[in-house]
């Protein structure tokens, strides 16, 4: 496992849950830190200073990710603040509302694509020249979801069926960028509380439901799936590359 000790992260999402508990954990690894948030700045501002009593930089910007203009702006900003990027991390994405098959129209299937398809697609294009740059090596991170090794529960149709697509995207480009030194990897978290996504679309009955069937009796934490997100991110010099880490307490194996 790799030193993460000045390495350098841009991280999308990064204002609440699995991006704010991850970000924290890149922080107390020593990462230089670049903060992408689209929805509130409570998060990266508490971010930056934690970085700053460490002696540590970080900084963060807006954007629309689905937008290419706003990406490629908020990641040059990010490469030029850090000196370049060697980690990755792709952890916006949502489910956007729960809609069964004869209710959903073509709006909101696309939003549901550009919120958990297009944003990574935007992202990982801009930063490629700074990740081909690394001296050592570089990392890529992508959020995947249970819903996408399980299909999910009844309402995900759409929101299920892109995040099984970004375990497909991680294995294709962990193929293709193997020879820049890029690893390409991916988490697929279960139930994990304390997060706006299941704070917004799911009930206390149906996560107590879903508890009671998950072998180590407990949901998830955003530090749960910020621990292997760390470990991955430090392959950046390793031979783990092209794989999915379920973070799920057991519920689904494979």
């Amino acid at each position: 496992m790799g030193d993460l000790a000045g390495k350098k992260v841009f991280i999308t999402g990064a204002e609440q849950g699995i991006g704010r508990a991850t970000a924290e954990r890149l922080i107390q690894a020593g990462c230089d830190i670049y903060f992408h948030y689209h929805s509130d700045e409570a998060g990266p501002k508490a971010l930056v200073a934690l970085a700053q009593t460490r002696g540590q930089k970080a900084a963060y910007s807006y954007a629309d990710l689905t937008s290419t203009e706003e990406t490629a702006r908020c990641v040059l900003a990010g490469a030029e603040f850090l000196g370049g990027i060697d980690i990755l991390i792709n952890n916006v994405g949502g489910i956007v509302g729960r809609k069964w098959l004869g209710e959903i129209d073509r709006p909101f299937w696309q939003t549901v694509i550009d919120v958990n398809l297009t944003t990574m697609l935007n992202v990982t294009q801009s930063a490629l020249p700074f990740l081909k740059a690394a001296q050592d090596g570089a990392s890529i991170v992508n959020l995947a979801s249970l819903a996408g090794r399980s299909g999910g529960h009844s309402g995900s149709l759409v929101y299920s069926t892109t995040k099984g697509a970004v375990l497909t995207w991680t294995r294709s480009l962990a193929a293709e960028l193997g020879e820049h030194g890029i690893r390409v990897n991916a988490v697929a978290p279960g139930l994990i509380l304390g997060t706006r996504f299941h704070n917004r679309h799911t009930t206390q009955q149906s996560a107590e439901e879903t508890i009671r069937a998950i072998p180590l009796g407990r949901a998830g934490t955003p530090d749960d799936v910020a621990r292997v997100i760390a470990f991955l991110a430090a392959e950046y010099d390793g031979f783990v590359s092209g794989a999915t880490i379920d973070i799920n307490g057991g519920i689904f194996r494979m």
